[in-house]
This record gives structure tokens, sequence and C-alpha cells, in this order.
């Protein structure tokens, strides 16, 4: 990778970050973009002024520059959660429809390959379980959800006619729930929001009745997932699924953060939020193939590492160390 220059934008993002940090540690030459709506400087401090290491604040709304040759383009800018994309749903989609075409249109300049961070929510409120790259997915396209749902529809669409009218090296993971450090504890993904609460003394908030199931995937492991699925021969391959099969309904999850870390936090039921997913599971068989690609971290490891990296975090923001 040391002849290589990546550009990773949403880098200074939780995923986002850790790929730069993956990028580094094999010698490439990152340049990580970034509008810093839910990305943080403090995710990539520790990179800031190494050698082969390019920091800047863009919106990828508008086109980007980078003046160099550019080899390689992981495309994962934009909000991930619920409460970040519905701040701002219109700004959602653009960065969703024209940041995908920005980057395209960049990566057909260069000659690059380049990868798209779609989503398992592509699937909706999926009929079927697990779910295979070839379901179609159950999508409400007017709900306050759909801005991030349809929008990562809609970049997938371009990658593909990108890939059909101009031959490009365009390829697509489909990533489920991820989680690790660095997530921010106002995030309002249910991994952060539970291990926050506990770690507060606050009630878990569950939605519904909780029976509603979650794969989740450590950081890591997605990590070593998409660098696999730059890397693989062929062209335009995806969309790919990554995540981890491991189903969880959010009763077994709340009850697993509070057993580790001896919390006495009460649980609190809310209405469940419109479109929500009744069930969320990925059929990786396609990036076993492909890929030769697995999740190693169980979920119980994982946790342990997430919740020493929130505790930190909250020991720090008490004391001001």
């Amino acid at each position: 990778m040391s002849e290589r220059v990546v550009l990773v934008t949403g880098g200074a993002g939780f995923l986002g970050s850790h790929l730069c940090d993956r990028l580094m540690a094999l010698g490439a030459r990152v340049i990580c973009l970034d509008n810093l709506m839910t990305g943080s400087i403090a995710n990539i401090s520790h990179l800031i002024g190494r050698s082969g290491f390019r920091f800047v604040q863009h919106d990828v709304i508008a086109p980007f520059d980078p003046n160099e040759p550019v080899d390689e383009i992981f495309n994962l800018a934009c909000p991930a959660s619920p409460p970040q994309y519905a701040r701002d749903p219109i700004h959602t989609f653009q960065t969703c429809v024209l940041g995908a075409m920005n980057m395209l249109e960049l990566a057909r300049a260069n000659g690059a390959r380049i990868v798209q961070a779609s989503t398992s929510e592509v699937y909706g409120d999926p009929t079927v379980s697990p779910q295979p790259e070839t379901y179609r997915g159950s999508v409400n396209p007017v709900g306050p959800r759909a801005c991030y749902d349809e929008g990562k529809r809609g970049a997938e669409t371009l990658f593909y006619h990108y890939r059909q009218s101009h031959a490009l090296d365009a390829r697509i993971a489909r990533i489920f729930n991820t989680y690790g450090p660095r997530m921010s504890p106002d995030d309002g993904r249910v991994v952060s929001n539970f291990i926050v609460q506990a770690l507060t003394g606050a009630p878990l908030t569950v939605y519904g009745t909780g029976q509603q199931t979650r794969s989740f995937c450590y950081v890591d492991d997605m990590v070593e997932g998409l660098m696999r699925l730059m890397a693989a021969p062929g062209r335009g391959l995806g969309p790919v699924n990554l995540g981890n099969p491991g189903e969880f309904t959010m009763l077994e999850l709340a009850e697993l953060v509070l057993s580790k870390t001896g919390s006495g936090s009460s649980l609190t039921f809310a209405p469940l939020p419109q479109d929500d997913p009744r069930q969320r599971r990925p059929d990786i068989a396609l990036a076993d193939q492909l890929l030769d690609w697995a999740p190693g971290v169980p979920l119980s490891e994982g946790l342990d590492r997430t919740i020493a990296y929130f505790a930190e975090s909250i020991h720090q923001g008490k004391t001001g160390e």
C-alpha cells in the first residue's frame, strides 16, 4: 500500500477513522475527507501531523479536487443513525446521492477503484431472514427513515449505472449494525445508548416490546471486510453483505450490557419508532465466497472493549482529564 493514495470520505467518523488507522498502518497515503457534522477531529487527532495523512474539511455534496492522483476511494460519508440523519433529512439525502455521484466522477477521472458504504437499511423492514443480497427489500419511500434508506438505494443505483456505462470498478458493501470504540455517546444507536445509560445509571430505553432483533458487527471485523472488498480481484463487485450473522433481541442486548457493566439501571419502554425494522440478520455467504471473510469478534468480547472505551470517556469527561 506504500505507493497508493486512498481517499476516505467520512474519515473522521466512527467507522471511517478506524479505516484510516488500518490504511495508515499498511503504509498508504490517506486523504481523510469529512464535513464534521457527525465526525470528530478527536477520532483522528493521533493521525494529524503524521507523514502520509492529510485531513480536509469538505462536504461531499460539492465536488472535491484532491490536487493529486487518487488510486482508491472509500465513500463512507453520511450520518448513520436515525437521530443523526433525521436532523437534516434533505442534506442526508443529498449526501447519499450527490456525494456518491461526486465520488464516482472523481473515481472515473482518476481511473480509481471505489467502494460504496451502503447499508442493511436498503432491506427496510424485511419479510425474509436472513437477508441475502438478492432480497429487494421492504422500504417506505415517504417515511422518516426514507432520507437514509432511499438515499442509500439511490447511491447503489448510481454505482450500478457507472459500472454499466463507464466500466468503472465500483463496488458496494451493505453494512449491517457496526459498533465499537469511537462511537459518539449521543450516536443514537442501541449499543451506545445502552452502554452510556448503564454506565451513568439511567434507565435503558427499550423501544417496542424489545423482541425486535439486530446483528452486531465489531468495528475491526467491518474494517477487514471493507479492505477485502476493495482488494478482491475482479471488477465492479457487490452488493456484498458485511455483518455478523449472530442475532440478538434488544432485551437480550440490554441484559448483556447490564451484566457486563454491573449496572443497577432499570429498563424503560417507549413506542417503537415508525418503520423501525423488526428483524435484521445478514446472509454473508457471498462475502465468504468472494472475500473469504467472516467476522471473528463475538458480541461479548466486542462489548467488553466498547464498554471500556465509554467508561474511560465518561471518566475523562467528569474529571476534566
